[in-house]
């Protein structure tokens, strides 16, 4: 079994109940490998799915108090997706903690940022449990806040592809295209890039695990390029 004392190290917080600390590691996966394994995440994962939406609606809500709720529901929804948690987890090392079937653990890709951002909501939904709110505030305010204001700055809150086309119409009565450059990896960890025009004219490129995320980088990079 895993030593979980190096994590509470990294995060600051000595758990009461060791059993809740490791329960918010296990996947479901592992359950069904190893019978001594008392539960998985999902329920630590509901709790601190509900704990964070609270945390950081308030944090919003009071950093942002001429904002309409339209935005404020946009700027929650990209701090707490699953890149920008997964990416949290990741600085945490919470990847090395993660309890997994022999299967899920060869699996690097685009699951296991799943698996990363349930663990770091399980962990919040724990520390909640053993510690009460505060502590859950405090470690959300330490891992997810100090990410609003690039949010914000970098419109990254916002639909790139509506906001790129919104300004290229304006700007030169024309509407984006976007076109593949290349499709690569297996089928579970593909990897699309994919070219944005204006009037036939390349303007960015971008990448992302489905077609659409790469059309939103595309988007986002051909805002970049144009200072828009």
């Amino acid at each position: 079994m895993k030593d979980f004392s190096e994590f509470e190290k990294r995060v600051g917080f000595v758990f009461s109940d060791k059993g809740l600390l490791q329960t918010a590691f296990t996947h479901r996966s592992y359950v069904n490998e190893n019978r001594e394994a008392r539960e998985h995440n999902e329920r630590l994962e509901f709790l601190g799915d509900a704990v964070m939406e609270l945390v950081v609606t308030d944090f919003l809500f009071k950093k942002y108090p001429e904002r309409p709720e339209g935005e404020l529901t946009a700027f929650r929804a990209a701090l707490v997706n699953t890149i920008s948690i997964s990416d949290a987890a990741t600085k945490l090392g919470m990847n090395d903690f993660l309890l997994l079937s022999k299967g899920e653990a060869k699996d690097t890709g685009r699951a296991r940022q799943y698996i990363l951002a349930n663990a770091f909501e399980a962990f919040i939904g724990a520390l909640y449990l053993d510690q009460g709110y505060d502590a859950a505030q405090k470690h959300i305010a330490n891992t997810l806040f100090p990410k609003i204001d690039e949010i914000v700055e970098k419109r990254l809150w916002q639909d790139a592809k509506s906001f790129f086309q919104e300004k290229s119409q304006e700007e030169y009565s024309a509407t984006p295209t976007y076109k593949m450059v290349s499709e690569v990896g297996p089928d579970h960890d593909k990897k699309f890039i994919t070219a944005v025009y204006i009037n036939d004219k390349p303007i960015a490129q971008g990448e992302g695990r489905s077609k659409q995320e790469a059309e939103q980088a595309a988007a986002r990079k051909a805002l970049e390029v144009k200072g828009w």
